[in-house]
């Protein structure tokens, strides 16, 4: 998987198939400073994904401040070939001040076993 630099920041395709439906994204931050993954809700309603009364609710803290996502269950999450299924995600509103349709974290990066490898911008699995 290529890996785009834009902004000085790190930047990867990813989709996200919940319900049978797929949605595809271009900008996905690749952040291993995040523990999880997020969505932008505007996103994501395009293909039906809202709160439901079951869904766990939270507030997440990072360097631009703090937000309150809910959590769902997706069938897969892939970034290029690297892929899991059954994945859980969170859902906020992503309002950074720029362009983001989401960020992938740490805890899809472990499941992987993703190799971040900067001086060739590519991102691929060690567990291959």
């Amino acid at each position: 998987m290529k890996i785009r630099l834009r902004g000085g920041l790190p930047y990867v395709t990813a989709s996200l198939t919940c319900r049978g439906q797929q949605l595809s994204f271009r900008n996905i931050l690749l952040d291993t400073g995040s523990a999880g993954v997020i969505f932008s809700t505007d996103r994501v309603l395009t293909i039906g994904l809202t709160y439901e009364p079951e869904d766990m609710v939270h507030r997440i803290r990072g360097v631009g401040g703090t937000e309150f996502v809910f959590t769902k269950r997706v069938d897969s999450l892939a970034v290029g070939e690297l892929q899991v299924d059954d994945f859980q995600i969170e859902v906020g509103t992503m309002d950074y001040g720029f362009d983001i349709d989401g960020i992938i974290g740490v805890d899809f990066l472990v499941q992987v076993g993703a190799i971040v490898d900067l001086s060739k911008l590519e991102m691929y699995s060690a567990l291959k």
